[in-house]
Order: structure tokens, then C-alpha cells, then sequence
């Protein structure tokens, strides 16, 4: 299930990421150590996360996935390993929230991007999904959200 979606403004805010082209199947087996490694290295630097982590996925997935895992960050990183420093740019999004299982992002982009369409908007390639609270904070998937944001390219008419 998804709240209603909404077109809102998010400022610019200062992101440390990881980039990663993975085959489908591989998604599971590089989040984890992903988001471990990039937590590690902000933690390490002293710097505060300031949001929920993230993907930003780069295009539709096709036989692979070509994303970003990220965090929002009060300062800029330092390259450290994988992990480099980034900026989400001043943008204006067509935003929901899924309710539940990370099984129903699927069919809650469908959903989404149907909405996005019946307003005429144009979005951008690329997309993302912001984990607000998940496995790591209840074990119900009941509880679980996730926000789902597409860039929009154009004004509203």
C-alpha cells in the first residue's frame, strides 16, 4: 500500500555514496555489506548522518542494477575506498511511501509511476528509495517504509 503521492520541493543536501553495477540477483548480497562499509567510513571521519539511508538507482533495472547505496551527511566526505562524496542538487520530486515488505516495491512503482503519468509530468531516468524504517528497527515488515521519489523535468502546467 502507498500514500498518496504528492509533488513536493527537497533542498540540496550533501550525500557520501557508493556506486555499484550488480547483476539482479546480486542485490541482496551487496546491500548489507554496502551499507556497513559506507556507515563505517562516515562514522570514521566523524561526520553526522543526517537522514535515513538510501539507493539512488541510476536507470531502470534491466539483467542488473546501476545505483548508488548513500546517506545524506551534515559535510562532505573524503573519498575513502568506494566510498565518495555527492550532492542531491536543489530539485522539485514526485514523492509516496510504500507501507510494508521490500516484496511490494515493484508493484508500488507501478502504482506510482501510473499516478506520475495521470498528472502529465516528465520524470528523470533515474529514481530513489529511502529506507525510513525497516528490519533494522522492527521485525514486523508491517511496519516498514519506504519513500519513493522520481525527479521531475518539467513545471506543472
Amino acid at each position: 500500500m502507498i500514500d498518496t503521492p504528492e509533488i513536493t520541493s527537497v533542498p540540496a543536501q550533501p550525500i557520501a555514496v557508493i556506486r555499484l553495477t550488480v547483476p539482479c540477483a546480486d542485490m541482496p548480497k551487496v546491500m548489507g555489506p554496502g551499507i556497513s562499509e559506507l556507515m563505517a567510513a562516515v562514522a570514521a571521519q566523524g561526520i553526522a548522518v543526517t537522514g535515513p539511508w538510501f539507493t539512488h538507482h541510476l536507470r531502470r533495472p534491466t539483467d542488473s542494477f546501476d545505483f548508488e547505496i548513500g546517506v545524506p551527511v551534515a559535510s562532505s566526505v573524503q573519498p575513502a575506498g568506494r566510498v565518495a562524496p555527492s550532492q542531491w542538487p536543489a530539485m522539485t520530486v514526485a514523492r509516496t511511501v510504500l507501507h510494508g515488505n521490500y516484496d511490494g516495491l515493484a508493484g508500488a512503482w507501478g502504482e506510482f509511476g501510473a499516478w506520475v503519468d495521470g498528472q502529465g509530468r516528465q520524470c528523470a531516468a533515474d529514481f530513489w528509495e529511502v529506507y525510513s524504517k525497516g528490519p533494522e528497527s522492527s521485525s514486523n515488515p508491517a511496519d516498514w517504509r519506504t519513500q519513493l521519489n522520481r525527479p521531475l523535468l518539467d513545471r506543472a502546467a
